[in-house]
C-alpha cells in the first residue's frame, strides 16, 4: 500500500532546486489557504513540519489540521505533525519553571532531538518549512528554539516573511539583537573569537 508521503515523493522526488540543504519556516497569519499555497510553491517547499504544539487555529479554521492537510496534499505538498516533539509547550513537566516554558529545557528532551533528526532526514527528501501560527519568525518559537538548535547543521535556513519574501536566519539574528540593543555588543564579542 502506497502513502501519500511515497505518492508525493514519487510526483516531487528529491529536490535539486537548491545547492545546499535548506530549511525553511513560515507562519499561517492570516493568510487565505490560496495565498498560504502560493507563497510555500513560490518558495519551493514540497513538506510542511507543523510545529504548532495545538495543530488548530479559532481564528483560521482553514488551517486546521486535518483541513490544512487535505489542502496541502491536494497541492502536492506534504504534511507532518511534529509539535509534540518541536511545539513550544511541551507535555514533560520538567521543561517548565513557575509555570512557564523554557526553551533551554525543552531543548534538552529526548522528545526535542527525536524532533530535529526528523527535520535533518526529511530536509535530504523534501524542502521543508517549519510551520507555525505567528507572521514574523522573531516572535515564533520555530526561529527562536528550533532553528536556534539547528543552525549549526548543514542546512541554510531561510524565514519566509508574510509577503513571501526571504530573510535569512543570521539577518533575523541580528535583527533580534538591535531590537534588544545588543548589536554592539554582539559585533564587539565575535571581532575577538
Amino acid at each position: 500500500m502506497i502513502t501519500i508521503d511515497d505518492y508525493i515523493f514519487s510526483v516531487v522526488g528529491t529536490y535539486s532546486f537548491y545547492s545546499t540543504m535548506q530549511i525553511f519556516t513560515v507562519g499561517h497569519s492570516n493568510h487565505s489557504i490560496e495565498k498560504f499555497v502560493e507563497i510555500l510553491k513560490r518558495n519551493g517547499v514540497s513538506a510542511i513540519a507543523d510545529v504548532r504544539s495545538s495543530p488548530f487555529s479559532r481564528y483560521a479554521p482553514h488551517f486546521n489540521q486535518s483541513s490544512l492537510k487535505h489542502s496541502l496534499n491536494a497541492n502536492i505538498i506534504s504534511y507532518a505533525f511534529l509539535g509534540e516533539q518541536l511545539g513550544a509547550r511541551s507535555k514533560n513537566p520538567e521543561c517548565y519553571i513557575d509555570g512557564k516554558a523554557r526553551y533551554d529545557l525543552i531543548a534538552k528532551t529526548k522528545e526535542f532531538a527525536k524532533g530535529l533528526d526528523r527535520i535533518m532526514e526529511g530536509s535530504r527528501k523534501y524542502q521543508i518549512a517549519l510551520m507555525c501560527a505567528e507572521q514574523d519568525p522573531i516572535t515564533c518559537h520555530r526561529s527562536i528554539l528550533a532553528c536556534k538548535n539547528l543552525k549549526n547543521s548543514e542546512l541554510n535556513i531561510q524565514h519566509i516573511l508574510r509577503n513571501g519574501n526571504l530573510e535569512s536566519n543570521e539577518n533575523l539574528e541580528k535583527r533580534l539583537l538591535k531590537i534588544h540593543n545588543l548589536e554592539c555588543s554582539y559585533k564587539c564579542n565575535t571581532n575577538y573569537k
